[in-house]
């Protein structure tokens, strides 16, 4: 069997919520699945959030789960996996950024979910959009119809966030795709 070189966009039409990390690990390529890292803290948040009506198991039957159950996709702003951020070059951004934002803009979900300001920066960086902050959260700043909500990344390298954090984070994005009201577009 020959081994995979990246992990696959994990899509539909109807997407309420889009995952997008910074690329992926190689232990998420080697497993086959997105967060697959053992120490990364991102499964154990999204279980103990409110952002799930269901816990799920991390692993590869888990991305098609939650894209079917939750209309939760999964992408990566860079596609080239690494042992870690450090060795992303500028290159990678961009050649990764208009690629995801071509993706954004066609299948517009409601919420493109950075994790991490690094990957958000990059991305506004190399898409040639226009910044609008530097906040946490939901960004005034929108792509059509869809929304940007910024999160900290759970990799176990980002130890400045505690595991308590990113389930507030995760929490508060929650309530955003859960509110009824659209918020005006700036």
């Amino acid at each position: 069997m020959m081994r995979a070189e990246t992990l696959p966009d994990i899509l539909q039409t109807d997407l309420s919520l889009l995952s997008i990390g910074l690329n992926p690990s190689l232990p998420s390529v080697a497993a086959g699945f997105y967060f697959a890292n053992p120490r990364n803290r991102f499964w154990t948040a999204l279980n103990a959030s409110t952002l799930l009506t269901e816990p799920v198991s991390p692993g590869p039957d888990s991305m098609q789960q939650l894209l079917e159950r939750e209309g939760l996709g999964f992408t990566d702003l860079v596609k080239r996996p690494t042992r870690g951020a450090g060795e992303l070059r500028v290159q990678d951004y961009r050649q990764g950024a208009p690629g995801l934002r071509a993706l954004i803009e066609r299948y517009q979900p409601r919420y493109a979910w950075f994790h991490g300001k690094l990957a958000y920066k990059n991305f506004i960086r190399y898409a040639g959009m226009e910044t609008d902050g530097d906040d946490w959260g939901l960004q005034r700043q929108r792509m059509g119809e869809t929304r940007i909500f910024v999160t900290p990344n759970p990799s176990p390298a980002n130890a400045a966030f505690s595991l308590s954090d990113l389930v507030t984070w995760y929490n508060r994005l929650a309530c955003c795709l859960a509110s009824v009201t659209d918020l005006p577009t700036p």
